[in-house]
């Protein structure tokens, strides 16, 4: 039989997009601000805050399975996932407020208080959106339709990454009036209060639909076994790691970057001299990154999107590297450099959840069992472990070259610092592209197995 398109009402689409715009209020702000705030504000030495970021990753390889597997066997009225979004709301604003608390406990005191909430947080973190995650799977059970959802979730996505590069900046200094502590604080409140709103609005806008194979016993173990034979989630997973690992070791560099290596810059337009700053130069790449996220959908109908996603990452990484060999007066370079990048990685976040969902479906297509919440937790769990290499990296490269927090850095902690906007990131993005070469899940093939899959439910 041939698919029938099951179209999702557009008010749903924004609704589930309004998730990952609470979530990325605060995972932009760790990309591109935390490890900033911990060396320049919290007062923590780099290489200590970057080994906090590897090191509370070991809790995620519990944490994040068992979240889907408390997912998967979850039965409520309103589903599997969506209870999660309601009951999980208001806890996760509350601590990502208290992150970005500096107490007065002295040195030790202040480490331990550092790896005590990054770790809760990034509980909450899985614990939240290993349910929001899995709900994109279950919407609907047309690969088509997933990517357009995807595609509104990444564009609300991008409006909260946004959000955090325009306001952040302004926010720390209007609550905090010269005090950044305090500022920190009362900004990632606020952040928190409109996360909370968000997700709510997510659970009363969005409806489950997809069931797992009639009579599927619950067992972890097979679960597991089929997760780990299933190899395009394994492909994709480990793009994942190297993906994140570029964008968080090259994100988190850029207030070293601006803050250190550029400095005041300003760029001469219609015979006006304007003057920038690291708000606008981050900003300005996030605008064309949600352009790339907008596009998304028109792209993935012209090119398969493994392609797409795999062809822009390794061309985002690409064009990082020549950062590097610019120096602060070629300001025009680097913002051009900037907004490529920015507009190729819109596409790749977009098209990697949906292709997430395309392997759930593989493996129910393949192993007769269906476990969207562990193969979303796994997933989750690849994104963090990428994004604990990049902080962990940044951090201990900066501590390498001699980088001092809110000195002048010597020429040895600039080229960190260069190195950490360019090459290092360069390659793990470039690795990721190799390794989606040999992603085997196209756009037709999925159309296959999606018509099969429905062939099997009629019969059943």
């Amino acid at each position: 039989m041939n698919i029938t398109k099951q179209h999702v009402r557009t008010t749903e689409k924004i609704g589930y997009s309004l998730g990952d715009a609470a979530s990325n209020l605060f995972f932009q702000t760790f990309i591109f601000y935390l490890l900033f705030f911990y060396t320049d504000v919290f007062g923590m030495p780099a290489a200590v805050a970057g080994t906090m970021f590897l090191v509370t990753r070991l809790f995620d390889a519990i944490t994040d399975p068992l979240m889907g597997v408390l997912a998967d066997r979850t039965h409520t009225k309103y589903g599997k996932f969506r209870p999660y979004l309601i009951w999980l709301a208001i806890p996760f604003g509350i601590m990502g407020m208290f992150l970005f608390y500096t107490p007065d406990f002295g040195d030790t005191g202040k480490i331990v208080y550092a790896y005590v909430t990054y770790t809760i947080m990034m509980i909450m973190y899985t614990a939240i959106n290993v349910p929001y995650a899995a709900l994109m799977g279950v919407i609907t059970p047309n690969s088509e339709e997933r990517t357009v959802i995807s595609s509104y979730r990444f564009v609300a996505a991008y409006i909260g990454l946004l959000t955090v590069t325009s306001f952040t900046e302004i926010l720390v200094e209007y609550f905090g009036q010269g005090d950044k502590e305090s500022g920190w604080f009362w900004t990632m409140g606020l952040y928190g209060a409109i996360a909370a709103i968000l997700f709510i609005i997510t659970f009363f806008t969005t409806k489950e639909r997809v069931l797992p194979p009639v009579g599927q016993n619950i067992d972890f173990k097979k679960d597991r076994e089929d997760l780990f034979s299933n190899l395009p989630w394994k492909l994709i997973a480990l793009a994942t790691v190297f993906q994140l690992t570029f964008l968080v070791s090259r994100g988190g560099a850029f207030s070293f970057y601006v803050n250190y290596y550029i400095g005041d810059h300003s760029i001469d337009l219609f015979g006006k001299t304007i003057q920038l700053s690291l708000s606008t130069f981050l900003t300005s790449g996030a605008l064309m990154t949600l352009l790339g996220a907008i596009l998304t959908n028109s792209i993935a109908k012209i090119i398969d999107k493994k392609i797409v996603y795999g062809w822009f990452l390794g061309g985002a990484a690409l064009i990082s590297i020549p950062l590097y060999y610019l120096d602060p007066s070629q300001i025009v370079l680097i913002y051009l450099a900037n907004l490529i990048a920015g507009f190729l990685l819109g596409p790749v976040s977009v098209l990697q959840w949906a292709m997430y969902a395309d392997c759930a479906d593989y493996g129910e297509w393949k192993f007769g069992r269906r476990a969207t919440g562990l193969i979303m937790a796994a997933s989750l769990f690849a994104l963090k472990l990428g994004a604990a290499f990049g902080g962990a990296l940044t951090g201990w490269v900066l501590s390498g070259y001699g980088f001092v927090a809110g000195g002048i850095q010597s020429s040895e902690a600039l080229n960190g610092i260069l190195l950490l906007v360019s090459w290092i990131p360069g390659v793990f993005g470039i690795l990721g592209f190799v390794t989606m070469l040999f992603y085997g899940l196209s756009n037709e093939k999925m159309m296959s197995i999606e018509t099969d899959l429905i062939d099997r439910k009629l019969v059943n």
